[in-house]
């Protein structure tokens, strides 16, 4: 049952539900009062202004609410001996342990969300995505990842209108070869500094840049012994730091080694598949041995993917059992703690990286083989955007077609003719998919990122299949939030946080791997026919170079605009003026109210009454 559905159909005029919340169809009726109760406890009478704040923010506060919501002094829940509760801990979080609370979820604006379809993915247009329609809907954070998306697609055109002549041509002289890999260096230093200022640019305008996040609240669903925390001067959870280093060292760091010998040895296997099909090939050319050339490479690419999907469980896994001093500042998901999210993308980041990467750094240089690491790039790309987009798009949303279909049945079983939108809006959206954040999505754009900074100067269409998959992307991602997955409670953000810093780290890889690239073309060594420590130490050289020329570029372009540094300044200063104003006033009224009363003292020789204490 949903308590948002406490209030009928009749009196949606003036009722709008924000937030659902549905519990077991057993659920005790006295529990549900007591619950009911425990969240008005807080509430207070008035109201936040027209239009004042969004939908989103709306359903971000009642979250908030929802998810610091504590037990005071019951010893269990109402209807529920069993169900013990413990003063300070969270009672969202207990009830849905104990399976009371089945889920609880923003409900979608119709109306809001169809004129958004509208302007979002329902008209193909060559025009920027309604970024400020999307934020105010679905929130900050989700903004930023469809800005970037955005950004980085228009980014890459250059670069695709580069590969193309270079693949038709073919070009092999070394001076072309070499200005494309300087131009990728290049390009994805700048690339990645002009997103900051527009990321910085995005979160002025929407009031977040200069939110902090320094101090959270103790995760949730925390159980442990409580402890003296000397910044905030209260009591909360904590854990022991030798037990942490335990876990870590007998059981994380042992389980992300057999994860990563699990990659090398199934990258191993793939080897083994491409020299037989490349021995049948040799043995009897034709075109069905031709086509079977490939085939390693898509059932290789078929097993990342998987394996990609295994170790983000696996790495969630880690993150919530292992690190539990980690997750004290963890509210609901990795989203809600930078210190979680961050333990959490180390180990999606090795098992990915490693995964994606290892054949392709071991056919570049292990085997020297820049045919079949063409090939195997372009296999790779092509398989793993086709799988992405089956798996992330039309295979929930013809799972979702079905269960809608059931759900309409079931309601026209059960109210017969009676016209209950409100609840048939309900029962359907309980049925969709939950949509986990915005992780998948940006290591997704993680990944095209790396295949093409570290080897598109090998294979220069990379750019071009990228560009057709980000451009499918965005409506296909537009497609799935509006009409695939619950509505997502909105997270504020100022940038995209740690991904930020995980594509710098890929673009100086990726300068690392392309002057490796420069120096084991036949061109170069033609220069060194004698000497090849003299070319290792130039190419090393050349690296170096490159490297602090991108140090020095990203550190001339500032991270946020001079005219966002002056309006930042502008507000700053205003709020000390103001704040100089009411300091100044209120020391005003303490003197004048002091002499008002000693001026009374002494005309009727009474003390009077202090009508303001200071």
């Amino acid at each position: 049952m949903q308590l948002g559905l406490s209030v009928s159909d009749s009196d949606v005029s003036s009722f709008t539900p924000l937030v659902v919340l549905e519990l077991a169809d057993d659920t005790k009726a006295e529990a549900i009062t007591w619950l009911l109760n425990r969240i008005r406890d807080k509430q207070k009478n008035g109201g936040d202004g027209e239009g004042f704040l969004s939908d989103a923010e709306c359903q971000y506060i009642i979250k908030h609410e929802l998810d610091t919501l504590r037990a005071k002094n019951e010893e269990h829940v109402p209807g529920y001996p069993k169900v013990k509760l413990y003063p300070g801990k969270s009672v969202v979080r207990r009830l849905q342990s104990k399976g009371v609370l089945v889920q609880y979820f923003p409900l979608h604006n119709k109306e809001d969300l169809k004129r958004l379809s509208f302007s979002w993915y329902k008209k193909i247009k060559l025009s920027f995505q309604p970024l400020d329609d999307i934020r105010h809907y679905f929130g900050e954070g989700l903004a930023l990842y469809f800005g970037f998306l955005e950004y980085f697609t228009f980014a890459l055109v250059p670069m695709a209108l580069i590969g193309i002549p270079y693949y038709l041509f073919d070009w092999e002289d070394y001076d072309k070869y070499v200005l494309f890999a300087v131009f990728n260096l290049v390009w994805s230093t700048v690339f990645l500094e002009v997103w900051k200022r527009c990321s910085a640019t995005f979160a002025y305008g929407w009031g977040t840049l200069s939110r902090k996040k320094a101090f959270e609240e103790p995760r949730a669903g925390f159980h442990g012994a409580l402890g003296f925390n000397p910044i905030t001067g209260r009591e909360e959870p904590v854990y022991p730091s030798s037990k942490r280093q335990l876990r870590i060292y007998l059981v994380s760091v042992p389980f992300v080694l057999l994860c990563l010998y699990l990659s090398f040895y199934v990258m191993m296997v793939y080897f083994d598949m491409e020299n037989w099909a490349i021995s049948v090939y040799n043995e009897n050319p034709n075109f069905g041995t031709g086509i079977l050339l490939f085939v390693p490479s898509i059932i290789y690419a078929v097993v990342i993917e998987i394996m990609n999907l295994l170790y983000r469980y696996a790495a969630e896994f880690l993150t919530n059992w292992g690190e539990p001093e980690i997750l004290l500042f963890s509210c609901s998901s990795f989203n809600n703690s930078y210190f979680n999210y961050c333990f959490f993308f180390f180990f999606c980041f090795q098992f990915n990286f490693v995964n994606c990467f290892a054949s392709l750094f071991y056919i570049a240089f292990v085997m020297q083989d820049m045919v079949l690491l063409r090939q195997s790039l372009a296999t790779l790309l092509i398989t793993s955007q086709i799988l992405n987009q089956v798996m992330e798009a039309f295979l929930p949303y013809w799972l979702q077609r079905r269960r809608n279909k059931k759900v309409h049945k079931r309601m026209r079983r059960v109210m017969g003719d009676k016209e209950l939108p409100l609840l048939e809006q309900v029962q359907l959206e309980t049925e969709m998919n939950t949509y986990l954040g915005t992780f998948d999505d940006y290591l997704e754009q993680f990944l095209l990122f790396g295949y093409v900074s570290l080897f598109s100067c090998v294979y220069p269409l990379a750019a071009v299949l990228v560009v057709l998959n980000n451009i499918t992307e965005v409506y296909s991602d537009a497609f799935k939030m509006c009409h695939v997955f619950k509505r997502p409670f909105s997270e504020p953000a100022a940038n995209i946080g740690v991904w930020q810093l995980a594509f710098e780290t890929m673009s100086i890889i990726a300068v690392v791997t392309n002057c490796a690239l420069i120096g084991l073309s036949s061109q170069v060594k033609a220069y060194f026919p004698e000497s090849e420590t003299q070319m290792i130490l130039i190419v090393v050289a050349i690296e170096h170079v490159l490297l602090a020329f991108k140090f020095i570029l990203a550190f001339v372009i500032p991270d946020v605009p001079k005219d966002i540094q002056v309006k930042l300044a502008k507000l700053e200063f205003d709020s000390l003026e103001a704040l100089k104003k009411r300091v100044s006033t209120h020391l005003y009224m303490c003197t004048y109210l002091q002499h008002a009363n000693r001026k009374c003292d002494h005309l009727y020789d009474r003390p009077c009454q202090k009508v303001l204490h200071c």
